[in-house]
């Protein structure tokens, strides 16, 4: 694995989340018994790999000695938690998990004045952590509200995953086929929230881009 830089540490997250939903997908399209655990393994690999690549700046987490404790105390934090089926605490550690990681991957793309290929990564990192947001919310309700959405069950929150991540990333890009639809009132806030906001970040992204280019053409050109 290369060194982590701020020139690559969104390319490790990216490819971390697009596993999960990977692995989710496979799961529920071929059911068993190591289903959830491979969920919940790799929901836990994507805070260790965010912490090696926002963090990289710390030599501890450059260690190699130092990336094994954070995996194995990040794993044993979430195999306890399945224990003692603290649920509501898991989601709750990975919904904090991805809004720092929104945050500091925020801060670094859209107010960097660059453009280069991981800022591009980087952008589509958001993205996806957005979903995933939304993701981890929606699975709270369907968990505590029955019924809160039509074509979703009462479920723990590893075996409704593929369900909701898809639901919610359909809602983020505005696409909305409808064969899940929400019924609580607080998921249809959730719901339109998470369609404006996604509009709001492409328009936003588009902006920031245009005007980092125009800039970097004023400065070729003085």
């Amino acid at each position: 694995m290369k060194p982590v830089t701020k020139k690559n540490n969104f390319f490790y997250l990216t490819i971390g989340m697009v596993l999960l939903l990977f692995v989710s997908a496979m799961v529920d399209q071929f059911p068993g018994t190591l289903g959830h655990q491979l969920i919940l393994a790799f929901s836990v690999i994507n805070i260790a790999v965010g912490l090696y690549g926002f963090k990289s700046g710390y030599t501890f987490f450059r260690t190699g000695p130092g990336r094994a404790i954070v995996i194995v105390f990040i794993v044993a934090i979430g195999a306890l938690m399945e224990w003692l089926q603290l649920y509501y605490i898991h989601l709750l550690m990975l919904f904090c998990f991805y809004v720092w990681a929104v945050w500091l991957a925020m801060r670094q793309v859209l107010f960097s004045g660059t453009i280069s290929i991981n800022e591009i990564v980087g952008a589509i990192c958001i993205y996806l952590l957005m979903g995933l947001i939304w993701t981890l919310m929606y699975l709270f309700l369907a968990q505590a509200i029955p019924g809160a959405f039509n074509g979703i069950e009462q479920l723990v929150w590893y075996d409704n995953f593929a369900n909701i991540a898809y639901y919610s990333f359909v809602t983020l890009t505005t696409l909305g086929y409808g064969d899940i639809s929400p019924v609580a009132p607080v998921a249809r806030f959730l719901v339109y929230m998470e369609a404006v906001v996604g509009v709001f970040y492409m328009a936003m992204l588009v902006a920031s881009l245009i005007g980092v280019g125009i800039s970097d053409a004023q400065k070729k050109t003085n």
